[in-house]
């Protein structure tokens, strides 16, 4: 059940309770695909900095290690050692991603497996039947996620066939929870806007699909192409027509400064592979901007990545033995990239609640993105 709070303009600030626990929303997501996150970040990790909601993705966990080896292991939670929130991406995306290894029909998708080739099925049925037996607190519908290049009639086609996974999708996640071995009966279901940049057709499906009350509603298809502007013009139009008492989220989105627009545009649920990312390749987030940790600038560096940081790297090491271990290629530099960049979003997402709950949001925001313009 999500409870909506309060609200600063659009801003909302609200709680999802869920069967493992209360996610505080607006939210980051920390992004673990294959069940961990990239970095050699652990689960106890993910406790220290802050994390409420781990995402997992349902393709890459069916080719390995299968989803019905997780549910003998008793289900995600219990797999990866991690009692709060998962959310699981339902696999549509890669209807995207992997656009040269798949074939659409109205059944589903017919795809090459992108690790060893073999075939693999999955529409709206056998996706939820996944995620039941990974048993992730929040399931995504499954989607197809259109090119931001592709034209209008193709758009169009694409979100009509959507509407109708969706269907398909809960129906099959209402059979799914009452069966007497599903290990989480109370599995949630949001479901997918999509449209490309088409106004008219975001619209038209936000209406449609928001009379299905759902959990949850997701804006998918954005920061796939198109410019920053078009993806604020597009949730400008869209995010008014799904449900205030729902929970709104922007998939794969973004860069912090993305992110405070959104929450301006009424958005609390977000997740993106960037922290992680960008740490392991020595790339890291503060409040003056972003910095490259390769530079040579900062090899006699003493300071920590950012001045009265909290996250394990900048309570212990200085910006200069992080380099070292960056160009030694120490995996150590790349978890302490990775764990400051997670740490840094999460605390983002606190500082954003606190300035909704202060009623002061427009000036925590202008204040933010000032400080992300500059160079430290």
């Amino acid at each position: 059940m999500y409870k909506l709070i309060k609200r600063d303009g659009k801003a909302k600030r609200g709680e999802l309770h869920t069967v493992h626990g209360v996610i505080q929303t607006p939210v980051f997501m920390n992004v673990g695909t294959a069940a961990a996150i990239k970095g050699a970040v652990s689960t106890m990790d993910l406790q220290e900095i802050g994390t409420q909601v781990q995402l997992s993705n349902t393709y890459h966990l069916h080719v390995r290690p299968g989803d019905a080896v997780v549910k003998k292991m008793g289900g995600l939670h219990k797999f990866m050692v991690w009692d709060k929130p998962i959310l699981t991406d339902s696999g549509g995306f890669q209807v995207f991603s992997l656009a040269g290894l798949r074939r659409i029909r109205e059944e589903g998708v017919y795809f090459n497996s992108h690790v060893d080739g073999r075939k693999i099925f999955m529409g709206p049925e056998e996706s939820m039947q996944i995620q039941s037996n990974l048993a992730s607190t929040i399931a995504m519908a499954f989607d197809e996620c259109p090119s931001s290049v592709a034209d209008r009639d193709y758009v169009q086609r694409s979100v009509e066939r959507t509407t109708r996974w969706l269907y398909r999708c809960k129906e099959e996640m209402a059979r799914l929870n009452c069966l007497p071995d599903t290990i989480n009966p109370h599995q949630m279901l949001f479901g997918i806007n999509q449209g490309g940049i088409y106004e008219d057709i975001r619209i038209e499906h936000a209406q449609q699909i928001r009379e299905l009350d759902l959990d949850g509603y997701a804006v998918g298809g954005l920061a796939v192409g198109e410019s920053h502007e078009e993806m604020y013009r597009i949730l400008d139009a869209v995010v008014p027509e799904l449900p205030l008492e729902k929970p709104t989220y922007l998939m794969g989105v973004g860069t912090p400064a993305n992110i405070l627009e959104a929450v301006d545009r009424g958005v609390d649920f977000f997740d993106c592979v960037y922290p992680s990312r960008n740490g392991r390749h020595g790339h890291v987030y503060t409040n003056h901007g972003k910095l490259n940790l390769f530079n040579a600038k900062y090899e006699l560096d003493p300071r920590p990545i950012e001045e009265g940081c909290q996250c394990p790297a900048c309570r212990h090491y200085s910006r200069a033995y992080i380099r070292h271990l960056l160009k030694a290629k120490e995996m150590l530099g790349m978890r302490l990239c990775v764990l400051h960049n997670l740490y840094f979003y999460n605390h983002l997402m606190e500082e954003i609640r606190d300035a909704i709950d202060a009623g002061n949001y427009q000036a925590f925001k202008r204040e933010k993105l000032a400080g992300f313009e500059n160079n430290a």
